[in-house]
């Protein structure tokens, strides 16, 4: 397996690789090889079997399509990509079927869709939490907001989860396609913070508008946004069920390991 940006995600799910006899090379920071090594990045190539690309979006395209995609013919391809390409559908429960290209996210649907003619398996990511990742630290660094939304909801999915997602489409050697790795629970932030407060034994923040909260640009663009992530075709296809099906047992897994 070669992996294209070892970052928190991609990191995890080379470990748990590894663990299972699989040889494993990476570019990024925690990776092998530089990804301007171009002559490394060849020859690890040439000798793998299946190339996974976590990288995102540079200058409105995909850095590793540019400048490898004619190297990646007759391998296993996978990506990781995000649910922000579906953009918002007020509250709706959207699927692997709905249109893609309409939000905010436009460079990564497009990037998104660039995999997808290359036979790639695209993972597509709601918000991400885990260790060292979570509510949790957004409190500890008085960074937690409430927002008074009624009717808004993400999705979101523990990094464990999205580990098991994708080393079963390796295992199965699952078709092309889009896969949506989500958790079962669609909700409020709101009610993250005040769970993980819950657990830790302090005060939720109080309730604010969007302006009282003083949100940067890229956290107005998220609260723009509402859709409710269905998880089926992962579950059908790749026999995948989330270890952490709501944000209560992700957050407090999270809690008892530190």
């Amino acid at each position: 397996m070669f992996i294209f940006g070892l970052g928190y995600t991609a990191k995890r799910i080379a470990q748990a690789l590894s663990t299972t006899g699989w040889a494993v090379e990476a570019t990024g920071s925690d990776g092998t090889i530089p990804f301007d090594d171009e002559p490394a990045v060849l020859s690890a190539l040439a000798a793998s079997s299946h190339v996974l690309s976590s990288v995102p979006p540079s200058d409105e395209s995909d850095p590793v399509l540019d400048r490898y995609g004619a190297e990646l013919g007759g391998k296993w391809l996978g990506y990781l990509s995000s649910t922000g390409v579906y953009g918002d559908w007020q509250g709706a429960w959207i699927d692997e079927t709905t249109p893609t290209g309409g939000g905010r996210r436009t460079a990564r649907s497009d990037c998104d869709a660039r995999w997808l003619d290359a036979g790639a398996r695209v993972f597509r990511l709601p918000g991400i939490y885990g260790p060292g990742r979570s509510a949790f630290e957004r409190i500890d660094d008085g960074k937690a907001h409430r927002i008074d939304l009624p009717g808004q909801v993400f999705s979101r999915v523990h990094v464990h989860d999205i580990v098991n997602g994708v080393v079963a489409a390796v295992e199965r050697d699952a078709p092309p396609g889009a896969y949506n790795l989500a958790d079962n629970l669609p909700t409020s932030q709101n009610a993250v913070i005040e769970e993980a407060c819950r657990l830790i034994g302090v005060d939720p923040p109080p309730l604010q508008t969007m302006d009282e909260a003083n949100l940067s640009p890229m956290a107005h663009g998220f609260y723009a946004e509402n859709r409710r992530v269905a998880n089926g075709k992962a579950k059908r296809v790749l026999g995948w069920q989330p270890e952490y099906p709501t944000f209560r047992e992700g957050l407090a897994s999270i809690k008892a390991r530190e």
